[in-house]
């Protein structure tokens, strides 16, 4: 399949395959990084949230794994994010300031970055739409009033770790994307030298991975070819950011490969969609069925029959349930981790 297999013309060579002089030019290296390390100065932004507001509860669903290269949380409590924006390549950094909330943003896409500031944490948000009808979910929105339901307005930076996740382990995925973005991205703009932080590599970038290094990644054709197909047609499906919720739902799952499950968990992120139900997981029918009706065995259909109160708030639901800490009791082994890059 083309795309599949590295080129043979003398095109222009993968970001990771220049050279740093030229990976400056190129902005791949943070825009004024020299060899003295210096950084052009950040724009800067404050906000105020017109309510609680919780910053881990709200850009955790971001971070893929613990050494995502794509994120990080510091000990100072501030959050960074490394994106591709509509402008270019960007680093978001967040900090709480109190009441307010204080962001700096680096590279070409700063400008961007900074005014989805609001929207990246939860403005279009409502969660007033949402009324508990059982004790646990009533409970944990009153110990949660942080919560908010996060919106990118980017689709292919959730959708392809998002495809990495079908069918495999959470490691298995997070290694994936982890090598994947470190190896064929570029390094984030702004001060994030310590950081280890990388921007996700472009839909053509994407296309022209070596199937041997998707296999080396741990990721089998099905999966690689999906994102194959889904960075062929990017900026039909980046319109699905501004699509109500079925429109755009249809407009990801016309890319064979890409089911409710993979729609829902992506569009979670990049819309902010509220009623974005997984359907489709190992393990979440399990855990509704057990938190609201004591039924760890629960399928997707109970699962969805339990969740009918919710109606339009159905993520909002499964999130708070998550939260609440009343997830069943292991009875069985984990899932085998594969590794076909050893085959």
């Amino acid at each position: 399949m083309a795309g599949r297999f590295a080129p043979r013309t003398t095109g222009p060579a993968l970001p990771h395959q220049a050279a740093p002089a030229a990976r400056r030019r190129t902005g791949a290296l943070p825009p004024g990084a020299g060899a003295g390390g210096r950084t052009e100065p950040p724009l800067t932004r404050e906000w105020t949230p017109s309510g609680p507001l919780d910053l881990r509860l709200v850009l955790g669903p971001l971070r893929r794994g613990p050494a995502d290269p794509t994120f990080r949380m510091t000990p100072d409590g501030a959050f960074w994010r490394a994106t591709r924006t509509p402008e270019g390549p960007g680093t978001l950094r967040v900090a709480a300031r109190g009441d307010r909330v204080g962001a700096e943003a680096w590279g070409p896409g700063a400008e961007w970055l900074l005014a989805g500031l609001p929207a990246l944490l939860g403005a279009d948000d409502d969660p007033d739409a949402f009324t508990p009808h059982h004790p646990l979910l009533a409970v944990t929105e009153r110990r949660r009033p942080g919560l908010r339901l996060l919106r990118t307005g980017l689709v292919m930076e959730s959708l392809i770790p998002s495809v990495l996740e079908q069918k495999v382990t959470t490691d298995e995925a997070y290694r994936a994307w982890r090598l994947l973005v470190r190896r064929y991205g570029t390094p984030a703009p702004g001060p994030t030298t310590t950081l280890g932080l990388h921007v996700m590599p472009d839909a053509r970038t994407w296309a022209m991975i070596p199937s041997w290094e998707w296999h080396k990644a741990g990721v089998d054709t099905k999966r690689s070819s999906t994102i194959l197909r889904a960075v062929r047609v990017a900026p039909r499906l980046e319109e699905a950011s501004s699509m109500p919720f079925p429109e755009a739902r249809a407009r990801l799952e016309l890319i064979p490969g890409i089911g409710p499950w993979t729609s829902a968990e992506t569009l979670q992120r990049s819309n902010g969609a509220p009623d974005a139900v997984t359907v489709g997981d190992y393990h979440l029918p399990s855990i509704v069925g057990h938190a609201l009706a004591d039924n760890r065995h629960a399928t997707d259909e109970e699962m969805l029959t339990l969740l009918t109160p919710y109606e339009g708030q159905r993520h909002r639901a499964t999130r708070l349930i998550l939260l609440s800490g009343r997830i069943p009791e292991r009875r069985g082994p984990r899932m085998t981790p594969g590794n076909i890059a050893a085959l």
